[in-house]
């Protein structure tokens, strides 16, 4: 989902309100950032953010998929190839960081990078230059790198899953985006954001949502965050005749989610904690334990 296209964090929360002027501080420097959170909390839009506040905002902003990074073309993606490099390669090809230079790359999902391609990147950012496969030309390097990860980054390291000195690198400016479950107050001002969007792409006139359908949306904890909030209200639009949201409206696989939250007892924690123990952690099997499914766990 593209919410939102503008960069900004939309969200009236405290927590939300400190994240955006320490961006705004971030933008200012020219140091490394290391954007962490859950799936869907906005860290490819805080690196845009980054960027477009920063004396590089007239320069590309280029993001990398780490997580879609094949080993055998780490090289070439990320630093390009000279014409004959390889069998196939009839043309030279600027790789990633050449693209970005002057600018911002993002490196999304950093922790999903094989450890091959984590030496490389170590290089790159220590040596500040890059060659092209089969070249021999040094390419000097000014960009500024940002990265994101939803996993433990600390974690990672002490795993020996990602490298120490890459990650001393990267965290130099560290910014946590809190899950939605955690800003709840910020729920209302999305749905405002979204439904006015969604009404400009869709030509229609929704004022909002009913009071129940509205508590029913406060009261769910967003386990995929502002992406899973922004696509739940497209799904919606989609067949959508009245100008309010009824609870009636909502996609029917979201209806069974808010019912089946809804029915779980405030005095289950002792009871989610116990299967939870003794599936050692393992949240499918302690689902299956409770007969609930895996998103009620969540």
């Amino acid at each position: 989902s593209n919410f939102p296209t503008r960069t900004e964090m939309i969200g009236s929360s405290k927590a939300m309100g400190e994240i955006s002027s320490f961006l705004a501080k971030v933008a200012a420097s020219d140091s490394t950032v290391l954007i962490t959170g859950e799936t869907g909390t906005g860290k490819e839009l805080a690196a845009a953010m980054i960027h477009e506040q920063s004396a590089r905002k007239k320069e590309p902003f280029v993001c990398i998929n780490c997580a879609a990074l094949p080993e055998n073309l780490v090289e070439s993606e990320l630093f390009g190839y000279e014409r004959g490099a390889f069998t196939g390669a009839f043309n030279a090809h600027l790789g990633k960081f050449e693209v970005a230079n002057g600018g911002t790359v993002f490196l999304d999902e950093i922790c999903d990078m094989t450890s091959f391609a984590q030496a490389k990147l170590l290089r790159t950012i220590e040596s500040k230059e890059i060659f092209r496969l089969g070249g021999r030309k040094v390419i000097p390097l000014d960009v500024r790198i940002t990265a994101a990860t939803n996993k433990d980054p600390e974690a990672m390291v002490s795993e020996a899953k990602f490298r120490d000195d890459l990650y001393y690198r990267l965290n130099v400016a560290r910014i946590h985006l809190p899950p939605l479950r955690e800003r709840k107050d910020d729920i209302r001002c999305l749905i405002t954001y979204g439904i006015g969007k969604l009404n400009r792409k869709y030509r229609r006139n929704v004022q909002g949502l009913t009071d129940e359908a509205m508590n029913l949306l406060m009261r769910y904890d967003w386990p995929g965050n502002v992406r899973e909030l922004m696509n739940f209200l497209e799904a919606t639009f989609i067949n959508l005749p009245q100008k309010e949201i009824a609870f009636a409206d909502l996609p029917k696989l979201f209806q069974q989610k808010l019912k089946e939250t809804e029915n779980i007892p405030g005095n289950e924690r002792k009871h989610i904690l116990s299967a939870l123990l003794e599936t050692k952690w393992n949240k499918a099997e302690a689902a299956r334990k409770l007969h609930w499914s895996r998103m009620t766990l969540y």
